[in-house]
């Protein structure tokens, strides 16, 4: 219990800094030396999108946690009723025995992008028995990796269709939960 109460308490204090560090801002001249424009400063916590400027489909205002570009990893693996594990790059997918009723060429792709995201194939593809996806996010800001993060069911574009129940590994950085169908998912806030 003592444990759980002081990684809380360092996850809050964490949050109302990243917070207090989000409403500084920094002063541009735009036009002659009386006119200024005042913008958030998004350099002082990782470049995190979602504020005015920030792109589309990352950062806060959509949940999806914002990284640093990685490059594109693709796998493939046949796998049957007995089950089987898929690696994308430093992603998994376990899927467990029972969860498939015949052998499936089962494809995932993490293109690169600011986003933590894999997209799995056949599109649809639904299991009797949930299969397992671990997303890693060790690439990302270490503030980031400090807030609770989720796995989400996004769309093709990364519009966040549904969060998850997952388990955040701050620690090891990576993020796992149970998949009933293939889609689209990332790591979200």
């Amino acid at each position: 219990m003592r444990g759980f109460r002081q990684q809380f308490i360092h996850r809050a204090s964490l949050i109302a800094v990243l917070f207090l560090l989000s409403s500084c801002s920094t002063v541009d001249t735009v036009a002659g030396p009386q006119q200024t424009s005042i913008k958030p400063s998004l350099e002082l916590i990782g470049g995190i999108p979602g504020f005015p400027g920030g792109g589309l489909g990352d950062g806060l205002l959509s949940g999806l946690l914002a990284c640093p570009s990685q490059p594109e990893y693709a796998a493939e693996e046949e796998i049957g009723p007995e089950g089987g594990t898929l690696r994308i790059g430093p992603h998994k997918l376990v899927v467990p025995p029972g969860a498939l009723e015949d052998s499936v060429l089962i494809s995932g792709t993490a293109v690169s992008d600011s986003v933590v995201s894999v997209s799995f194939q056949p599109e649809g593809l639904t299991f009797a028995v949930p299969a397992h996806l671990t997303l890693s996010y060790v690439h990302c800001p270490v503030v980031a990796s400090l807030l609770p993060k989720r796995i989400a069911y996004t769309s093709d574009v990364l519009d966040l269709l549904q969060l998850l129940n997952s388990n955040d590994d701050p620690f090891r950085r990576r993020v796992s939960a149970d998949l009933d169908h293939f889609s689209r998912y990332a790591v979200a806030w």
